[in-house]
C-alpha cells in the first residue's frame, strides 16, 4: 500500500520556495546556471534542417552581444530522431548534447518494437541523450510491470546514450501517481544495469499536455531523487518541462533544487529545464543586470 501524498503540505512548501529574496550577485550566477541547464528544443511537424541548424547557432551562442565573462552555451538541442544527424553535424565540438525524442513521442502508444526502434535510430544516428515517453494509459490502468518493462528495455536500447524518463505528469491525474511513477521509473532503470549519476533523468512533460510543469510536481518528483540518492549513494537527475516561461519562475525551481537535494545538484548533469521559450527572458534578464536596462524581445533571436 502507497502512502498517500499530502497535497496541501506539498503546494505549501512548493510556494515557499518562490518567496526567497536572491541578491544581485547571487542572481546573476543563478541565471548564468539556468541558461546552462537549457535543452533548446523543437519538436513540430515543419521542423527542417535549416530551422534545427539555426536552433543549434542559438544553442551554442545564445547572445551575440559582448559579455564578461563570456555567457554560456545551453545544456543540450532536442529534436526528432530523423534530424539527430543534422543536429550532431551543427554542434560538433562545442561540448553542448544532442537529445533526441524517442518511444513514439509524444503518446507512447505505439508497439514496443517500434519504440525501442525508434531508440535504436536515434542513438545510432549519434544521440548522447533519450527523451523516452511512458505508457501513461498502462501506468494508470495499474499494469506497472509493463510499464516497469518497457522502461528497461528502453534504458538498455540506449547503450551508452543517457535517459530521461517523460512522465506526462499532466495525465497522471494525483501526485501519488506521479510519486509512484517516479520510483518506478528510477527502479526500472536499475534493472537495466548499473547507473552513475546523471545517467538517468526523470522528467515531467513532453510539453504537448497542460499542466506541464509545476513546482509542487517537481517537489513529489526531488523528493523520490532524494530518497533514492540516500538509499544508494546514486544521484539521479530532474528536468521539469513546459510552462516555465521567466527567468523569475526558473530562479524559483533552483532554489528549490538547492533547498531539496542541495548543490550538488546545481548543474546541467544532474538538472535542465527544457523550456526553450525561457532562454530569451534569462538573456533580457542577464543584460539588465549588466546594462540597468531591458533590451527589446526582438534584439535575441527565436529559440
Amino acid at each position: 500500500m502507497r502512502t498517500p501524498v499530502d497535497t496541501v503540505m506539498v503546494e505549501q512548501r512548493a510556494a515557499s520556495f518562490a518567496s526567497r529574496s536572491i541578491k544581485k550577485d547571487s542572481k546573476e550566477q543563478g541565471l548564468r546556471l539556468a541558461l546552462s541547464m537549457i535543452d533548446l528544443t523543437t519538436l513540430e511537424g515543419k521542423d527542417s534542417p535549416e530551422k534545427v541548424r539555426s536552433l543549434c547557432s542559438k544553442a551554442v551562442l545564445p547572445w551575440a552581444g559582448e559579455f564578461e565573462p563570456p555567457l554560456p552555451s545551453v545544456a543540450a538541442v532536442c529534436v526528432y530522431p530523423s534530424l539527430v544527424q543534422v543536429a550532431k553535424q551543427a554542434l560538433a565540438g562545442s561540448g553542448v548534447a544532442v537529445a533526441s525524442v524517442a518511444t513514439g513521442f509524444p503518446s507512447g502508444q505505439y508497439p514496443l518494437d517500434v519504440r525501442l526502434n525508434d531508440v535504436e535510430e536515434a542513438v545510432r544516428a549519434g544521440a548522447d541523450e533519450i527523451d523516452m515517453v511512458i505508457n501513461r494509459g498502462a501506468f494508470l490502468s495499474g499494469n506497472f510491470d509493463e510499464v516497469a518493462n518497457e522502461i528497461t528495455r528502453v534504458r538498455t536500447s540506449c547503450g551508452k546514450a543517457h535517459l530521461k524518463i517523460i512522465l506526462e505528469t499532466g495525465e497522471l491525474e494525483t501526485l501519488e501517481n506521479v510519486r509512484h511513477a517516479s520510483e518506478l521509473a528510477v527502479r526500472a532503470s536499475a534493472d537495466a544495469g548499473s547507473i552513475e549519476d546523471g545517467e538517468v533523468f526523470i522528467k515531467t512533460s513532453t510539453g504537448k499536455i497542460n499542466p506541464a510543469a509545476t513546482m509542487p510536481v517537481t517537489l513529489v518528483m526531488l523528493e523520490v531523487i532524494r530518497a533514492y540518492y540516500e538509499e544508494t549513494g546514486i544521484k539521479i537527475g530532474m528536468k521539469p518541462a513546459g510552462g516555465i516561461k521567466t527567468a523569475k519562475q526558473a530562479l524559483h525551481y533552483l532554489v528549490m533544487v538547492k533547498e531539496t537535494l542541495g548543490d550538488a545538484w546545481l548543474t546541467k548533469d544532474l538538472f535542465r529545464f527544457g523550456a526553450s521559450s525561457l532562454t530569451n527572458d534569462v538573456l533580457r534578464q542577464l543584460v539588465r543586470q549588466h546594462t540597468g536596462r531591458y533590451t527589446a524581445l526582438y534584439d535575441f533571436s527565436e529559440a
